[in-house]
């Protein structure tokens, strides 16, 4: 009689992991590693000192949070832009300027992708996201983070980076089970540099555009239409 697979909460969270992890040590050329404990946690909440989340929905709702210590932020931004060819000196010095902000979105918003990718080829289902919100958050300061969840499970995992500063990922999603009952040959999926990639050259695209436009101002300028 052939065994059934039982895909479980635990099992979803270490695709979401394998996803952060990833897809960050990939954008930031530096390694990105996660605990291989899991911590069972009542709610999710946004800490500080950056606090990151995205809803998703479909086959399953939930959500993701991600908070950043200052220390964990800026290395992941300063990593990243380097890699992206910009000068150590340009970068921003403080994680609550906006260029942070904006970096720490755009690479929410990959590794959430790369994650909902992983669910429709290997869970054979369909999960779509919103766009990730991102908050420079008080010391003082916790907001939790309410869904509208039947029978939410939460859970907590550690994060470090390769200069040994600390993040944490909180996750929360309906109580379910996923039961394989016939094989199926998963699609290679694409790899985050395959992302990674594609977001490099998407914005490249768009620097030549926007500077191709500019050109055609100024010559339109100098004969004075």
């Amino acid at each position: 009689m052939k065994k059934t697979k039982v895909v479980t909460t635990e099992d979803i969270l270490l695709k979401l992991c394998q996803s952060v992890s990833s897809v960050l040590t990939s954008a930031s050329q530096s390694k990105v590693t996660y605990s291989a404990m899991v911590q069972k946690i009542p709610k999710t909440t946004l800490k500080p000192d950056f606090g990151c989340f995205v809803l998703f929905d479909g086959g399953f709702s939930g959500l993701v949070v991600i908070n950043f210590t200052s220390q964990a932020a800026l290395e992941l931004y300063h990593n990243y832009m380097i890699s992206m060819g910009m000068p150590k000196e340009e970068l921003a010095i403080h994680h609550n300027a906006d260029d942070v902000g904006n970096v720490l979105g755009e690479l929410m918003n990959q590794l959430v992708g790369d994650f909902t990718s992983k669910v429709r080829k290997e869970l054979q289902t369909n999960i779509t996201q919103n766009q990730p919100k991102m908050m420079s958050i008080n010391k003082q300061v916790v907001l939790s983070v309410d869904t509208n969840l039947e029978r939410p499970q939460a859970r907590r995992v550690t994060f470090s980076t390769e200069g040994n500063n600390i993040f944490y990922l909180e996750f929360a999603m309906d109580k379910t089970e996923f039961i394989q009952m016939e094989e199926f040959e998963v699609q290679p999926e694409e790899t985050p540099d395959d992302i990674i990639e594609q977001q490099r050259a998407a914005k490249q695209e768009r620097e030549m555009l926007s500077s191709k436009e500019d050109d055609n101002q100024d010559l339109l300028d100098e004969l004075g239409i």
